[in-house]
């Protein structure tokens, strides 16, 4: 029987069509819902920064290092050169107040010094553990205003509200919800940031700064 070259061709077109279809597919394939959990990694812009839509940063772990991360990708989007409108400085936007407590008067130098943002933090979280120490024992594990606090969210919210503040809190069982200028509150904080693992953060009285 003879086979018309017409019907050949379109055999042909029929069979590369279906080999790109197999290689589209594998390509294009949707991405498996369960490999990302969308509460590790997806963080909200709040108005602090002019911005409202929600943004995505890698996930980064339970440990010290995802809670900072978090933290400051909250506070300038982890950007070390970030002012604000009320003249909070560098990625985990700190006040010249609590800059002179650490002996750092010179603006300037701590916004071009990444690693001495790093260490402010790190020793400024350690004094708020001292601080509130009590009241991490405490109430660690409890529910206030339906939220689970946790060592971490008291931890944020001091970086937000200063440790007396979230003491107030506490102790007034969420009845002193303090709110700053942009109205993130501490509330906003104890769940945000819930969860995280701060063991390596050392609980220091008097921090030796260099």
């Amino acid at each position: 029987m003879k086979i018309g070259l017409r019907t050949v061709f379109s055999f042909l077109i029929v069979v590369i069509l279906s080999s790109f279809r197999g290689i589209y597919s594998s390509i294009f394939a949707p991405t498996p819902s369960n490999l990302f959990s969308i509460s590790d990694i997806d963080y909200t812009v709040g108005t602090k920064k002019g911005l409202s839509m929600d943004m995505f940063i890698p996930f980064t772990g339970k440990s010290y290092v995802g809670f900072k991360e978090a933290l400051a990708f909250k506070e300038s989007l982890g950007n070390y050169a970030s002012v604000n409108t009320l003249g909070y400085l560098g990625k985990y936007q700190f006040g010249k107040n609590t800059l002179a407590f650490y002996g750092q008067y010179n603006t300037e130098c701590f916004m071009q010094d990444p690693a001495l943002q790093e260490r402010i933090f790190y020793h400024n979280t350690a004094r708020n553990k001292w601080i509130l120490r009590r009241d991490i024992k405490r109430f660690v594990g409890l529910k206030i205003n339906g939220i689970l606090i946790s060592e971490s969210g008291i931890l944020a919210a001091a970086h937000l509200a200063g440790a007396g503040n979230v003491k107030k809190y506490l102790r007034s069982w969420g009845d002193h919800n303090f709110s700053d200028a942009y109205n993130t509150s501490i509330e906003d904080y104890l769940r945000r940031f819930s969860g995280y693992d701060l063991k390596e953060v050392e609980s220091r009285q008097r921090v030796r700064f260099s």
